[in-house]
């Protein structure tokens, strides 16, 4: 029996949000930092690793443009998905008080994100390349003047003081991401669960092609939950796309949407069938009220 953890990979420093999303979603596995998101995407098509955590969208950010040219690039399957919510710390030295702060760095975005903040307490952003490379530089340089902003893990990994969490000046900041697995999965169609069924797809040259190829998933009554295109060659003449529809491709309605797609399409890949995130659910209930 192999007793060896698993490898889950993701993109960014010890101590990056991406980290501690692998932390929550599989607490078994263990996660290991790569450079680039091609170096966690390609350790698992090379089997070195059994998943890779990789961020496609941010509630305020929006998308990670990166993603979705490189995954057509690879042989990977979505396996599932995880939403983080993003709470961001404000860190110093051991014993550091905050008015003994005068700078702050982190990632532009998160720096952004807490300007209400680090102006109330009259502290200078300075724009580094990530949150958790923040904390550790604050740990190297030893600064007592110098604060960062990064997640609780990184505070943990670092041995820095948390000065105040939930430093954003405004809640619900939230990134998806998507798990991404060698070997596809088709899970079983189970009564009550959710689906996500991810395509990618290009449709043929002619006209209305792209009203015609999602028509049949509004005459089957099927819920389209994402629509992205991004520019599939370097001649910036063909648009292909990434669709995420509520749905088991073994639902008969599925079945005939996905007929009508192919119909239209010069290319169709399904990335995956996978469980809805409770996270769904609550951003639902949130549009409701």
């Amino acid at each position: 029996m192999n007793t060896e953890k698993q490898i889950i990979a993701y993109q960014g420093e010890p101590g990056a949000y991406s980290h501690l999303s692998c932390v929550h979603a599989h607490p078994e596995m263990e996660a290991v930092a790569c450079e680039t998101f091609s170096d966690a995407m390609f350790m698992v098509e090379r089997g070195e690793a059994t998943l890779a955590m990789i961020p496609l969208e941010n509630s305020t950010a929006g998308r990670v443009e990166e993603i979705y040219r490189l995954i057509p690039k690879t042989r990977l399957h979505i396996v599932g998905e995880h939403y983080e919510p993003v709470n961001h710390c404000l860190l110093a030295l051991p014993g550091v008080s905050t008015t003994e702060l005068k700078t702050v760095s982190s990632h532009p975005q998160a720096l952004a994100q807490c300007d209400g903040h680090l102006r109330e307490l009259g502290l200078k952003p300075v724009a580094a390349l990530d949150t958790a490379g923040s904390a550790n530089a604050l740990l190297t340089r030893g600064n007592r003047s110098h604060g960062a902003i990064a997640s609780s893990l990184a505070a943990e990994l670092y041995g820095l003081d948390i000065l105040q969490e939930n430093f954003q000046d405004k809640s619900g900041n939230t990134t998806h991401f998507i798990k991404l697995a060698r070997d596809s999965h088709m899970p079983e169609r189970t009564q009550g669960t959710k689906f996500i069924t991810t395509l990618l797809f290009t449709v043929r040259n002619i006209p209305a092609a792209l009203y015609k190829a999602l028509g049949g998933f509004s005459t089957n009554g099927l819920n389209m939950v994402k629509l992205e295109s991004y520019m599939a060659s370097d001649t910036m003449t063909v648009s292909s796309f990434h669709l995420d529809v509520e749905g088991h491709p073994h639902d008969k309605n599925m079945r005939h949407a996905l007929q009508e797609l192919e119909f239209f399409t010069s290319e169709l890949r399904n990335m995956g069938t996978y469980p809805a995130h409770p996270f769904r659910d609550r951003a639902d209930l949130i549009l409701e009220d």
